[in-house]
């Protein structure tokens, strides 16, 4: 083509142009085919080779998305040394520049490509970019006013002549078609200009300065509105709201899962970083950018920069049962200016993490007082004279003490086969004191209300030694028993079950509990290692997820043994375990009883103890929801031995219950808890 010395457009796997020496070059057109050649190789296609003009072409990033649209802006320079070129798309957004034996970048949203002799970054890149800005007017770009037809295009989406007027929105010609233009001023200077043709496709002036949109309405604004596009900033001023700019480039594609870059790396969104100073003094900045994935994506960016808690967020009215009004200016053409305005002052705070309105949990709340779930005000322990002091609420933490011996991990079995009996509860049971069979068999004289061993003490009395030691006798010979225990000696479960009906209670053992015993997995090096909370957390998970264990038991906390390589005190383990516990029970709306043994008792005198007595840390009256001490009559002339005092001593919940005792009366023979009036089965 003439003294330029491009010969021809590429050819079958040729990857650009073809290139032939012509003589009588000249310096200028040397360098452009230099350029050229540079442009093409990067898959810049279609261009001129002449300097000093701009061409609108498709990008070869973004390939103009699915509409096809020629997004790209390729700028070559009049001494043809260098060209600068920018996408338009905001899903996209290349941008880069090449020169003739000089260095060559390319800027990719989120990548950087750099030749072999290039050494450079974004910040290097930035300040080329920034560099040199050119001085426009209006008559160096050739704008004019809108003509006619282009009014009517604005009057069909509510924007007055006189708004368009105010904020010099003008026209171009480009070849055969007119083009919208959206002047961009700085203290009255045209410092840039972005181009809308029919079809909806942009471009803007390069080498220019990138700001905001309608930058001189925001001085000295102590509210700014940012929208995502120039047509929305218009529609924000029909409905008197002139505090408003818009993004210059629109809207990425998602939110990048990197953290904010500094200023002068932050190519995507320099445009804000040339703009900071008019947002120093704002107190509040409303994003009121597009409703869909993208708008809503730059919003989030936006604030990341600006400050969340600076930051508003505008929620469009709904346009029926399932969608939204997408923008500014569709609320303006559909619903008024009023409701756009009103929509603008109705913004909320946007969202910061750990940080809520209460109107964001209307429908909890309300259905909390509608009590759509059924045990808001907690489940019934199954007794009536402790129902008015304590009942269970999924989701809290009930700490359980007493001194050894006073029935504490009994009572609790009897109120866990009580909630499975009335309210179908499955539960968790981790009780390091406990063998499987042990906790099985009290578990299941529990639920059947009927001892687990054919052994009969006449009129309940206790059993002598004599008794005991000739049923051992009996047991070795029949049975193989090779030990005995005692535990304690005074006190002995007596009544066998049948073996149809303990084999039929076993098959449906899974009715009332699963017992987590970790001896076979961890006895072997428990002493290394002990058995860690950590450890109980991912096998209730487990239980959880598989069989719907509704809930847990945890017996003795001074089985659960600090972990090697903490390094805290004992105070603080307590505190991060049941920190840990809670937020288990709270996450998986579970209860949680924990077993705890007070500490050694100096002096004690039978006196009921308090939970600041637990072993360990004052902890466990602070961090639980409950806390509940189980005491036994240890005193024949005090009253009835098998008479069991459960003190609430700490209820946080008040629909739940409330501080006070109550007194239970034990069976022996069955394990049973039951109301001191309740008539004996």
């Amino acid at each position: 083509m003439g003294s330029g010395g491009r010969k021809g457009r590429k050819g079958g796997g040729g990857g650009g142009w073809q290139w032939a020496p012509v003589e009588g070059s000249t310096p200028k057109s040397a360098r452009l085919n230099k350029l050229m050649k540079k442009l093409d190789e990067l898959g810049i296609e279609g261009h001129e080779a002449k300097g000093g003009q701009y061409n609108k072409l498709l990008c070869p990033m973004c390939k103009g998305g699915d509409s096809g649209e020629h997004s790209l802006s390729l700028h070559i320079s009049e001494d043809g040394t260098s060209a600068v070129w920018l996408c338009f798309r905001g899903k996209c957004g290349w941008q880069g520049n090449t020169m003739v034996e000089l260095l060559f970048i390319v800027v990719g949203f989120g990548s950087l490509l750099a030749a072999a002799n290039a050494q450079s970054s974004f910040g290097k890149l930035n300040k080329m970019m920034t560099s040199g800005k050119r001085e426009l007017t209006e008559k160096s770009l050739g704008l004019e006013p809108l003509c006619n037809e282009l009014l009517a295009y604005f009057a069909e989406r509510m924007i007055t002549a006189e708004t368009l007027r105010r904020n010099y929105v003008m026209q171009k010609t480009f070849g055969n078609q007119i083009v919208i233009a959206f002047t961009y001023m700085r203290n009255g200077v045209l410092t840039s200009c972005k181009y809308r043709d029919v079809t909806k496709k942009f471009w803007q002036e390069a080498d220019t300065e990138r700001i905001f949109y309608g930058l001189d309405d925001i001085k000295n604004a102590s509210d700014i509105i940012i929208v995502e596009g120039e047509i929305d900033k218009l529609a924000m001023e029909e409905a008197g709201l002139h505090n408003c700019v818009s993004v210059p480039d629109g809207a990425p594609p998602k939110v990048s899962d990197k953290g904010v870059p500094s200023p002068d790396k932050d190519t995507k969104y320099q445009f804000l970083w040339n703009c900071k100073e008019y947002f120093e003094k704002a107190s509040r900045i409303i994003l009121a950018t597009d409703g869909d994935p993208p708008g809503q994506a730059l919003s989030e960016e936006l604030a990341r920069r600006f400050g969340r808690e600076r930051c508003w967020r505008v929620k469009w009215p709904k346009k029926n049962d399932f969608d939204y009004y997408k923008d500014a200016n569709e609320v303006l053409m559909y619903l008024g200016p009023e409701k756009l305005k009103e929509t603008i002052d109705n913004a909320e705070i946007y969202p910061i993490q750990g940080l809520f309105s209460f109107r964001d949990y209307f429908h909890e709340i309300d259905a909390y007082y509608d009590m759509a779930l059924g045990d808001e005000l907690g489940v019934s322990t199954g007794w009536r004279c402790l129902d008015e002091y304590y009942n269970v609420v999924p989701g809290e933490l009930t700490i359980v003490t007493g001194v050894p011996n006073s029935g504490k991990s009994e009572w609790i079995d009897a109120l866990l086969c009580n909630l499975n009996e009335s309210v179908g509860w499955k539960f968790a049971l981790c009780s390091m004191e406990n063998k499987v069979r042990e906790h099985a068999r009290k578990l299941l004289e529990k639920h059947i209300k009927k001892p687990f061993f054919d052994v009969r003490c006449e009129n309940d009395s206790l059993p002598n030694i004599k008794w005991v030691l000739d049923l051992a006798k009996a047991a070795v010979l029949r049975h193989g028993v090779r030990g005995l225990v005692i535990d304690p000696y005074n006190e002995l479960d007596h009544q066998r079950l049948s073996s149809m009906c303990a084999r039929i209670l076993l098959e449906n053992m899974s009715s009332v509990g699963a017992n987590l015993c970790p001896e076979k997995e961890v006895q072997s090096d428990q002493e290394e290692k002990g058995v860690q909370s950590g450890w109980g957390s991912r096998t209730f998970l487990q239980l959880i997820s598989k069989d719907f264990v509704a809930h847990l038991l945890i017996h003795e906390y001074i089985e659960l043994w600090l972990p090697g390589n903490f390094r805290g005190t004992e105070t603080e383990y307590v505190s991060q375990m049941l920190t840990m516990v809670k937020r288990f029970a709270q996450h998986h709306s579970c209860h949680v009883w924990f077993v705890a043994h007070p500490r050694q008792l100096h002096n004690w005198v039978g006196n009921a103890p308090n939970l600041y007595d637990i072993s360990g840390s004052a902890h466990f009256i602070n961090k639980c929801d409950n806390g509940i001490v189980v005491h036994r009559n240890r005193d024949p002339e005090a009253g009835p031995i098998d008479r069991v005092q459960i003190c609430v001593r700490k209820v946080r919940n008040k629909v739940a219950g409330t501080i006070g005792d109550t007194y239970l009366t034990y069976k022996r023979i069955t394990g049973e808890f039951v109301e001191p009036f309740e008539p004996k089965h």
